[in-house]
């Protein structure tokens, strides 16, 4: 693959995933009517701009994600917490995205270097942006970070002909290699280190999703089509994404532990998983019956429900798209449309109770107050 390709596909990428790109209890339908509300939405709001996505939760309900700015000049990562929306920056050029956040409030994403010449994988702390550099080429793109500061993304290689999934750890990119093709791309770890993500096989006849662990890459083969994709893992090592079904007739959202099964989708013909929490709670978008639509999801208790019947979503003025985090208390970000714009949202359970954030300046923030 040429360095134009490889760089084509990681902007293909952020088009696709930036800007299109919790806790076990009884089945609802059994406790409340199917149209109460089970959630509070908190719309996000901008930094200026008219567009906002969510993309990372942690545990004390800090978001991250990213949005456009005043002019919509451009798109800046940023950092939501105590009801106030916080500019990360960028590396020296116009846009960055922030993809996850840890328990001690540390971002990690990825931004656009001086003169936007090359994307950059950066950590966000002690309010500084820092470049984690590469592989040996130009560019780098991080995904996830678990509680030791460890984190993953991929890299472009010397020449820039070939991208690796990687490890940061100590201060260094570590190459995880790849299934037996060209590239591999890393995106989710969990707190004991195994990473998740997606690679071509030998001789690049497909791709398919992985699991790392402890210095070997796992083929997590398919649900019987020839493609498939991790997104994230949980500590228990439960892993989802997305597939390919058998004849590649549409993607499904898979969740694996040990074997993949398929979580189903809304009505629709495709769904997608993003994220998943310790309890083993699923979230992501599927289509819905009756057209296109995608809405988002939460997958507990062995359905898959649509977020927008939970939330009352439609009272609110809010179609609910994309859900692509979820953290322990069941909270959930994402984004949908309000009033005619993109809008980044926070889902939190009618149950759950507030709780104590860092920030990265080291103040105490308290709670998460909905605006």
């Amino acid at each position: 693959m040429t360095r134009q390709s490889t760089v084509w596909q990681h902007s293909q990428l952020f088009c696709s995933l930036k800007k299109a790109s919790a806790v076990l209890c009884l089945p609802l339908a059994l406790i409340i009517p199917a149209h109460a509300q089970n959630y509070t939405i908190t719309e996000l709001g901008t930094l200026g701009g008219s567009f906002s996505v969510a993309v990372g939760i942690n545990a004390h309900g800090q978001v991250v994600g990213h949005s456009s700015i005043a002019g919509d000049a451009a798109l800046h990562a940023y950092l939501y917490s105590n009801g106030s929306m916080q500019d990360l920056g960028t590396l020296g050029g116009t846009n960055s995205f922030a993809d996850a956040i840890d328990e001690n409030g540390q971002v990690v994403g990825t931004a656009y270097t001086a003169e936007n010449s090359s994307f950059r994988a950066f950590i966000y702390r002690d309010g500084a942006m820092i470049d984690l550099g590469t592989l040996g080429g130009t560019s780098s793109y991080a995904e996830s970070i678990n509680g030791r500061g460890e984190v993953v993304g991929d890299a472009l290689a010397a020449g820039d002909s070939s991208s690796h999934a990687y490890l940061y750890k100590k201060g260094a990119l570590v190459d995880l290699g790849t299934l037996g093709g060209t590239h591999s791309f890393g995106t989710g770890i969990n707190s004991s280190g195994q990473v998740v993500g997606y690679g071509y096989t030998a001789g690049d006849s497909a791709l398919h999703a992985f699991l790392y662990n402890r210095g070997t890459m796992i083929d997590l083969g398919t649900l019987g089509g020839t493609k498939s994709y991790a997104q994230a893992i949980n500590s228990a090592g439960q892993v989802v994404g997305t597939a390919h079904i058998a004849g590649n007739a549409s993607l499904h959202a898979f969740l694996y532990d040990g074997s993949m099964r398929d979580l189903g989708t809304l009505g629709g013909p495709s769904s997608y998983a993003y994220g998943v929490n310790d309890q083993g709670q699923v979230v992501g978008t599927s289509n819905v019956i009756g057209g296109d639509n995608a809405h988002a999801f939460v997958y507990r208790d062995g359905a898959m429900r649509d977020l927008n019947v939970l939330a009352d979503a439609a009272a609110a003025g809010w179609t609910l798209s994309s859900a692509r985090a979820i953290n322990v208390s069941g909270q959930i970000v994402g984004f949908g449309t309000l009033n005619g714009q993109t809008a980044a949202f926070l889902l939190t359970p009618a149950t759950t109770a507030k709780t104590d954030a860092p920030t990265l300046d080291g103040a105490r923030v308290v709670g998460i107050a909905a605006r």
